[in-house]
């Protein structure tokens, strides 16, 4: 797994063919230190080599105060995993245009889940933003299980 360095990734991108596919996510947690809490962001992007020469991890573990006052509808923290995946999208779009691209966030759309308090403004966002439909729960493993790991990895 390797750090998130937006020219190391167009590089590698440059080098792929036309089967490579792209996916990208963004998960957080909420924690407790010092009396304050915090939410620590990992976004991840996956290459998935033309199709079956394995992948390339790249990730970045950021962490921010977290100002959201009901932790069960955590609309500030879940629309910071959205604008932090945007945002990786638009670092990326010249390279991206060649390949299939998945943008995952990890909002699942049952109202029995906390995070679909969301789900409509984050599905704008990314639409808006990127012009691609994300992939939400429980589809995003990017944005879950691939975050996971780069955080438990890092």
């Amino acid at each position: 797994m390797k750090e998130l360095k937006i020219d190391e990734i167009k590089e590698v991108l440059k080098t792929q063919g036309p089967n490579t596919k792209v996916y990208m996510g963004c998960d957080s947690y909420r924690y407790k230190a010092g009396g304050k809490w915090y939410a620590k962001y990992t976004t991840v992007l996956v290459i998935h080599k033309n199709g079956n020469n394995g992948c390339s991890v790249f990730g970045k573990i950021d962490v921010e105060p977290d100002y959201d006052k009901n932790k069960k509808r955590p609309s500030m923290r879940l629309m910071n995993e959205v604008y932090r995946v945007s945002q990786l999208y638009i670092d990326l779009g010249e390279v991206l245009e060649d390949f299939d691209v998945e943008v995952h966030i990890d909002i699942n759309p049952n109202e029995m889940y906390g995070s679909s308090c969301v789900i409509t403004q984050a599905i704008g966002y990314v639409r808006g933003v990127c012009n691609v439909d994300p992939v939400v729960k429980p589809n995003s493993w990017c944005a879950s299980h691939a975050a996971d790991r780069f955080r438990a990895y890092s």
